[in-house]
């Protein structure tokens, strides 16, 4: 299927590995123009000559901290008008909600909440002015499955879920959609290195438990990042206009319910 998007433009946030990268690599294989950042210059760079050197793309690279408005003001910069916007950021750290300070709140909130808030600002009136806009933010299976020790993370992604939830509604007259990605266990750096720690705290080799959750799944395994890019693609695509306000929960089927 030929998603219509070829010369497009997308930022895509948090892009130099993992989910981030799933979706810049989808997209640029479908002719998008990509600005992408991360923190880590070297990891950034690396990608960024990987996405061109497959696709052909044009792909500018930013090594910013995205969460900060310097890093911000440095990402719309380098991309100036977009049609594809990806947000995408770190998830906080695991806990007790009894040990979070206001301080520990404001990060998280700024992190996986305010930012990408603050991207859509600045960017949907161009989409709109231009009659063609795809915003997909990457937040997380705890949205609609909160997790006790991602209490940071439930919280700030399901604050983002509920803005959208009223924007998106407004801004699809003027085909501009905002949807978001609820990604499950999937192979990344952040499930490996969460289940690095249950299985020093359980007393089992990584290896063993890794496999062995990955089996409770139905699918019977962990997602990939290449799967959950060509949904991502999908939603930015000229065939998803009629979709917003809308989360696609991506967990191999581990939500147990109906709707």
């Amino acid at each position: 299927m030929d998603l219509g998007i070829k010369g497009k433009k997308a930022i895509v946030c948090a892009a130099s590995k993992g989910l981030g990268k799933g979706c810049a690599m989808a997209l640029a294989r479908e002719g998008v123009d990509l600005v992408i950042n991360s923190r880590t210059q070297e990891t950034l760079e690396a990608t960024a000559e990987e996405i061109r050197s497959e696709t052909g793309v044009s792909v500018t690279a930013v090594a910013c901290d995205i969460t900060t408005p310097e890093g911000r003001a440095a990402v719309l910069d380098a991309a100036g008008p977009i049609d594809i916007l990806i947000n995408n950021a770190g998830g906080p750290p695991p806990g007790n909600f009894r040990d979070w300070t206001v301080e520990d709140w404001q990060k998280a909130l700024n992190a996986n909440m305010l930012t990408a808030i603050e991207l859509i600002r600045l960017t949907v009136d161009g989409m709109i002015e231009r009659k063609f806009g795809r915003v997909v933010n990457i937040t997380s299976g705890a949205v609609k499955a909160p997790i006790p020790i991602l209490g940071l993370s439930n919280g700030a992604r399901t604050g983002l879920t509920g803005f959208v939830a009223g924007v998106a509604r407004e801004t699809v007259r003027d085909n501009v959609t905002i949807n978001g990605l609820l990604p499950g266990p999937f192979d990344t750096d952040r499930l490996r290195g969460n289940m690095k720690l249950q299985a020093e705290k359980a007393g089992v080799p990584y290896e063993q438990f890794a496999a062995q959750h990955a089996q409770k799944n139905p699918a019977g395994r962990f997602g990939r990042a290449d799967e959950f890019g060509a949904a991502c693609a999908f939603l930015c695509s000229v065939h998803a206009g009629f979709i917003t306000g809308q989360n696609l929960l991506m967990d191999g089927g581990a939500f147990p319910g109906t709707l």
